[in-house]
């Protein structure tokens, strides 16, 4: 009989699995609660941990329990996965509200009421831990030669791994025990970059409690060159739409590769498959039919359906010369504009480039446009003529546009 563990497999997802078999069987026969864990390493989750989300829902839907764990006491060590240096260190203060900003994320997705969903927080069971009995209760179960012979810390042995950072697989392995003890937790999901780890927390429950738990990793979110989504020029896509406006996330994925807005549909949205089969078909310009699904569907996940709408009508408005008041927008002053500002700065002013030399690049390139022309100086002047009824559109390349009101 068809379970979650069919969807998630028909859909992509899944990376690797400690025990096949087994756990599909009991992903089809019982309620299973399950684990992913988020450290707090910034105050907003990214598109990154978004796949985790989505894969917790595809869980939930299916009637398993999930826990969303969030690193208050790993967030304090830093996990060395995938780092090619050590992570920045932060205070408890800054950790303790990352993980509050965590809950409010993850609620978009996962339904934390009645019981169906719990969010817990390492920091319980990690900060006041007796070091030398931790040592001798957990540390003796790690063999050194085996971690290092991990992809966690291989890569980081060359350009150098702390000892700090050398714990944390201890750590998460000691939640999965924690959390299979607390809540009987049978499976840890994560991101295919945790598969060490998740296998020290199979091994630790194994040994301690003689308990069969169980692992499973998830493709993590590459373009077809195989390298990370969800990079954008001013950083990284972020959750919050103070980091990340709704405009700009749907703006992500409106203009997605067409070798990548299939595998897209597949593992961000909750679309049918049928669906997606009838969408794969599409090909050339059609496709962009499908690129505005895609964006609408992942919008509306993270921000709500009314905003999604507001991104999706700012960016038709913004293709079809209109302006809209849901465009990303800049208020600037009379006094500010004066006679006239240089193009540079106002593109400085508005985010738009990260730097004067950036901006060059751009105009010289021809990648600029005030209104419906184009900028061929780097000493253009922006003036009061610019604006119409209070406005001017600034377009950067091809799919930025950017609305700088005067106040």
């Amino acid at each position: 009989m068809r379970n979650v563990y069919d969807v998630l497999s028909e859909r992509g997802l899944i990376a690797q699995v400690t025990h096949e078999e087994e756990i599909r069987e009991l992903l089809g026969k019982e309620k299973v609660t399950f684990y992913i864990g988020f450290d707090p390493t910034a105050d907003s989750l990214h598109v990154g941990h978004f796949l985790q989300m989505v894969v917790m829902r595809h869980m939930q839907m299916h009637g398993h329990r999930p826990i969303a764990l969030v690193g208050g006491g790993t967030g304090h060590i830093g996990d060395p996965s995938g780092r090619t240096d050590m992570r920045q260190m932060m205070t408890k203060e800054i950790i303790d509200y990352n993980c509050e900003r965590f809950k409010e994320q993850l609620s978009r997705v996962i339904d934390f009421t009645d019981d169906k969903a719990v969010m817990v927080n390492n920091a319980d069971w990690l900060l006041d831990l007796n070091y030398v009995e931790f040592l001798r209760d957990i540390g003796s179960c790690f063999s050194v030669n085996k971690m290092l012979s991990a992809e966690c810390f291989k890569q980081r042995l060359e350009k150098g791994l702390s000892f700090l950072e050398f714990n944390y697989m201890l750590m998460q392995s000691y939640d999965f025990l924690m959390l299979n003890r607390k809540y009987d937790c049978k499976i840890e999901l994560g991101g295919d970059d945790q598969w060490s780890n998740i296998l020290g927390g199979i091994d630790l429950c194994r040994r301690k409690d003689q308990k069969q738990v169980y692992g499973m990793t998830f493709t993590l979110l590459t373009n077809s060159e195989g390298k990370k989504m969800g990079k954008t020029q001013s950083g990284a896509l972020w959750l919050d739409p103070a980091k990340t406006t709704p405009y700009e996330f749907y703006q992500y994925w409106r203009n997605v590769d067409d070798a990548d807005v299939i595998k897209c549909l597949k593992l961000l949205t909750f679309l049918p498959m049928e669906e997606i089969h009838e969408l794969e078909k599409l090909e050339g310009a059609d496709l962009n039919t499908a690129k505005k699904i895609l964006a609408f569907e992942v919008t509306k996940l993270v921000h709500g359906e009314q905003e999604a709408a507001k991104a999706k009508d700012a960016a038709e408005a913004a293709f079809g010369g209109a302006s809209s008041a849901n465009m990303p927008s800049t208020d600037i002053s009379a006094d500010e504009l004066g006679e006239g500002i240089n193009i540079l700065d106002l593109l400085m002013t508005c985010g738009l480039i990260p730097s004067k030399g950036e901006g060059r690049r751009l105009i010289q390139q021809g990648g600029v446009s005030i209104g419906n022309e184009k900028v061929a100086a780097i000493d253009r002047m922006v003036t009061a003529a610019d604006f119409t009824d209070g406005e001017v559109i600034i377009k950067k390349g091809k799919k930025v546009f950017h609305r700088v009101v005067l106040k």
